[in-house]
């Protein structure tokens, strides 16, 4: 009898463990307890974005577009970089923070992707070519970003800083082509790797010029350069030049 008295209490304690292990880990898949990912995902798509996408991504007119074969590749995209969900539909996706845990965005990419589409595509900048990935950027990028991929303003847009951003970055952005930005589906993957590698690239170029002014490009800069040689050459002028008796 003794000893049952002591197996009650030890039961109960290990069955609460038990219990909140199963908890947090509903907690971070954004489920209940039991939950496959695919039914977390979909609690969760519903709470946060079916208002905009429909309960079954069909899309809703006037807030948001239909996620029928937008794939794990733009969901992953819009809700890692925290561009997804909207505070208000229509503005600009703007990378922040995302609100969601990472398994979270696991779920409900993984619920997504049930739609259809293209999944989350594999990148490799290690097997990419520096030059070929400047040339590349330089066609298809520096226009809007800037060639060290320093952003800028465009009618109707903020161009992004790319300074943030990593090769999966890259790879999902050429192919779901966010907001104004087009899609570049006739890049193959090597050049996709090749414009990773610059990317990552720019994020800490060399200067072999000299003094880099924040990457600002090399006009801005040279109109510093300018600036500054102007002030200089001024500065001397008055030290070793004479006034003019009146």
């Amino acid at each position: 009898m003794r000893r049952l008295r002591v197996l009650i209490p030890v039961a109960l304690l290990a069955a609460s463990i038990s219990l909140l292990a199963l908890e947090a880990r509903g907690a971070d898949t954004g489920g209940a307890p039991g939950r496959s990912p695919e039914s977390a995902g979909r609690r969760l798509f519903v709470q946060g974005c079916s208002s905009c996408h429909g309960f079954e991504g069909e899309g809703v007119k006037g807030s948001g577009p239909s996620l029928i074969g937008v794939g794990e590749q733009a969901a992953d995209f819009y809700l890692r970089t925290g561009r997804m969900p909207l505070d208000r539909p229509g503005e600009e996706p703007i990378r922040t923070p995302s609100p969601y845990k990472p398994a979270q965005i696991r779920a409900l990419v993984s619920y997504v992707g049930s739609f259809g589409g293209p999944p989350i595509p594999e990148v490799h900048p290690e097997d990419g070519d520096l030059a070929e990935g400047q040339k590349l950027f330089t066609e298809h990028c520096a226009g809007c970003h800037q060639i060290v991929g320093r952003g800028g303003i465009l009618p109707g847009a903020v161009v992004p800083d790319l300074g943030g951003a990593n090769a999966l970055d890259v790879a999902e952005a050429v192919r779901v082509g966010p907001y104004v930005m087009p899609s570049f589906d006739q890049l193959d993957q090597s050049e996709v790797d090749d414009l990773a590698r610059y990317v990552e690239y720019t994020h800490d170029p060399e200067d072999r010029g000299g003094w880099g002014i924040g990457h600002i490009g090399p006009i801005p800069e040279g109109m510093v350069a300018w600036l500054l040689a102007g002030v200089a050459l001024l500065f001397t002028i008055r030290l070793i030049g004479e006034r003019t008796p009146r």
